[in-house]
Order: C-alpha cells, then sequence, then structure tokens
C-alpha cells in the first residue's frame, strides 16, 4: 500500500512541475519558411473528404533549373567547398540567401563529390527531384528532406548509400504515401530532366532504346519512400527488392488504375 501512494504522489508531483521543452530540430533553418515558396496542388485532393476524394492525372515535375542565376553558382560553389573541407554535414538552404534558396529545383550532379558528408539537410527546400548522383555519398547516414513540399519522390540509387540510418521525410508529399494513397504518375515520362543517362540497378549506360521506368516503394531510413527506377533490362527490374508490406507488392508503371493497399489495411 505504502508503494502505491508513493507512486501516486510522485505522478502528482511530476503534474505539477514545469513541462519540459523539446528542442527544435530544425531552428537553423527557420529562415526558409519566412518567405513565400513555390507550392503545388499534385496531392490536394488527399485533403478532400474520403468518399468524395477526385484524384487529377499526376505528371510529375520537370521544370529545368535554370543554371544561368546566382544562385545556382552559389549552390556549385557551396558543393565544391563542402567536397573540399570534408564537412559531415551539408545543408545549402543554411547557406544561401532564403529567395535564392526557393530558386533550386534540383541539386547538382556534383554532390557525388560530398564522401565525407553524413547528414544531408535539405529542410524547406522547393526541390522537385535529387539526382541519381545522391547514391556515391559513401558516407551519408541522415537525410532530412522534411518540408520540401514539392519532392514527391526520390531516385532509386539513394539505395546506395548503404550507412543511411535515419530519415526525416514529410510523409503526405509523397506518391502512394500510407497516410492518403495518392496515386503515381503513369510511367514512362519522358521529360529530359526526369531520364537518367545510366540503369538504376547495374549502372550500366543506356544504348539507343533507353531506360524502362518502374515505381517502387522501398524503406530507406526510417520511411518507406516511392522510388523511380530506371533499368536497362527485364533481368535488372527483376533484380530489385521486394516492398514491404501493405505497399505496391512488385515494380510498376502505373498511374492511378494502380491498385494500392488501402489505408485501413497500413493499420490493420
Amino acid at each position: 500500500m505504502f508503494n502505491w501512494w508513493k507512486s501516486l504522489l510522485n505522478t502528482a508531483r511530476r503534474a505539477t512541475e514545469s513541462p519540459v521543452l523539446l528542442r527544435n530540430l530544425w531552428e537553423k533553418e527557420g529562415n526558409v519558411l519566412a518567405i513565400e515558396r513555390p507550392s503545388c496542388k499534385c496531392l490536394d485532393a488527399q485533403y478532400q473528404e474520403a468518399g468524395k476524394r477526385r484524384w487529377p492525372k499526376l505528371k510529375m515535375h520537370d521544370e529545368p533549373q535554370d543554371t544561368s542565376t546566382t544562385a545556382w553558382k552559389h549552390l556549385l560553389e557551396l558543393v565544391d567547398e563542402a567536397a573540399e573541407d570534408g564537412r559531415e554535414e551539408f545543408a545549402p538552404g543554411r547557406e544561401m540567401d532564403a529567395t535564392e534558396w526557393t530558386t533550386i529545383v534540383t541539386l547538382p550532379p556534383t554532390i557525388s563529390k560530398l564522401k565525407a558528408v553524413k547528414h544531408l539537410v535539405l529542410y524547406g527546400s522547393s526541390l522537385t527531384r535529387i539526382p541519381p548522383e545522391i547514391g556515391e555519398m559513401a558516407n551519408l547516414e541522415k537525410f532530412s528532406p522534411y518540408t520540401s513540399y514539392r519532392l514527391h519522390w526520390f531516385p532509386y540509387e539513394i539505395t546506395r548509400c548503404k550507412n543511411l540510418k535515419d530519415s526525416t521525410v514529410s510523409t503526405r508529399a509523397i506518391y502512394g504515401n500510407y497516410k492518403y494513397r495518392p496515386p503515381f504518375p503513369r510511367l514512362p515520362q519522358l521529360s529530359p530532366e526526369i531520364l537518367s543517362e545510366r540503369c538504376s540497378v547495374c549502372c550500366a549506360a543506356f544504348k539507343n532504346s533507353g531506360s524502362m521506368q518502374r515505381w517502387i516503394s522501398l524503406l530507406v531510413a526510417t520511411d518507406v519512400v516511392p522510388l523511380l527506377v530506371h533499368a536497362c533490362s527485364e533481368e535488372c527490374i527483376a533484380r530489385l527488392p521486394a516492398p514491404p508490406n501493405n505497399y505496391v507488392s512488385s515494380p510498376h508503371q502505373e498511374g492511378q488504375e494502380v491498385e494500392q493497399p488501402t489505408v485501413d489495411d497500413f493499420y490493420n
């Protein structure tokens, strides 16, 4: 009985103590949310009432990156500096003017030089895609594209980052997310901004026939995300790993037609 009363008193005492203040993990990135950023309505239908939800035909963002701007040149310089000094955290939005950062829709292929980077911070970006060269960031352990609301998918090559263990992704912003099951854009998508020069699986250069595109949902660090595969053959597609339970069970090209598990399936 004494122990019961002691436990009850301790509980009451804790309830009257000052609450513990949690540290803001993104306080260094606060400037990017202080200005208006480009937005999209691709997945807005998921916020409609479930029975009245009507998905539009989705098309991947393929706006080209303006490489003539001072913002792009600044980003290239930041990548070079990070590669040269061997830093372990790369947060370009923190080092760029907030307005500059909103004009960046993709990272440069030179991120392949960031061999020492362990944490890639893309908080609050206006990115619409990430280049496959992210797979060459051999020491990447943590990936944080949180609140990058136009970033709906990731390149399959990110699975080559074997040390990647932690991620912070805005789930509602990605295709096929478990919360609302938005559809995928139908493949192929042939914009030059989306196409790749090499096979995502075996790294072979594509010949005249080009790539075979597939969607696959896989666990990347701590999030299941939609990955775009550029394959050179059916053999390479067959080598893709199995998706986790309660996601589309095999690589696919379909858009709205693909049958996804329901939201209820995920929680049951």
